[in-house]
């Protein structure tokens, strides 16, 4: 298995924040995490508001936590509202069913990190983070 480096980190969220211009989005803030949820890179744009980088490392974290991407976590959320509630406080870093939050696999789909973007929809969130990881040369899990 392979490991998610600084500098493929960092190439993400360049790559996600020109995804972002593009777009017209709102100031995102990303974070990126490595296969155990641990910090490697995060910035926000200017003007992102204060609770951007949790939100952020929640839907990172979260997806990590369930395997699953945060747009998932969502649609579970509508089906399993009271469990995916109580996942929040039991979990280190929160979790937050909203798109945005997607893993990052290796060529034989093990998870080696994850990426949680926010500031705009969760539906460009997840757009710019996809652009992301695709330009550093990464898969998303499917």
């Amino acid at each position: 298995m392979s490991r998610l480096m600084l500098e493929q980190a960092n190439a993400i969220i360049a790559a996600a924040f020109g995804q972002g211009a593009e777009q017209g989005c709102k100031p995102l803030s990303i974070a990126v995490l490595d296969a155990g949820g641990h910090l490697i890179a995060f910035q926000r744009q200017d003007n992102s508001s204060t609770l951007r980088p949790h939100i952020a490392t929640a839907k990172a974290s979260g997806a990590l936590a369930l395997g699953v991407s945060s747009r998932k976590i969502a649609e579970m959320a509508a089906e399993r509202p009271t469990f995916v509630a109580s996942l929040g406080p039991i979990s280190a870093n929160g979790v937050v069913p909203a798109a945005g939050g997607v893993i990052i696999v290796d060529a034989d789909g093990h998870a080696i990190g994850a990426v949680g973007a926010t500031g705009d929809t969760s539906e460009n969130d997840e757009l710019c983070v996809l652009a992301g990881i695709a330009a550093a040369g990464l898969l998303p899990q499917k």
